[in-house]
């Protein structure tokens, strides 16, 4: 897995956490036990009444046993997005 994510340092990623949260920033780093340090970063906070919520992070660090999925952004779609009229019901926490 730590090499797929060298590919991913210094770009922009998108993680979902196992309870649910999405967090966008730059992928600083990360150690053997795939905690991420996240620079510029920002939660997305989704609501099925309401646009896409962007909670600022800033430097953040998400710890490794709580990372469901992590993928790179495309900057250039991601910037195209119109988040204030997006809908989308919260994601439920993974279950084990």
């Amino acid at each position: 897995m730590s090499t797929a994510l060298e590919s991913y340092i210094n770009r922009t990623v998108a993680i979902v956490t196992s309870d649910g949260r999405m967090i966008v920033g730059t992928l600083k780093g990360f150690d053997q036990t795939i905690n991420l340090i996240l620079d510029e970063s920002h939660e997305r906070v989704f609501s099925s009444t309401q646009g896409v919520e962007q909670v600022v992070l800033g430097l953040y660090i998400v710890r490794g046993d709580n990372v469901a999925v992590i993928g790179e952004i495309d900057e250039e779609t991601d910037s195209t997005l119109d988040l204030g009229n997006i809908r989308a019901e919260p994601l439920n926490s993974v279950v084990h």
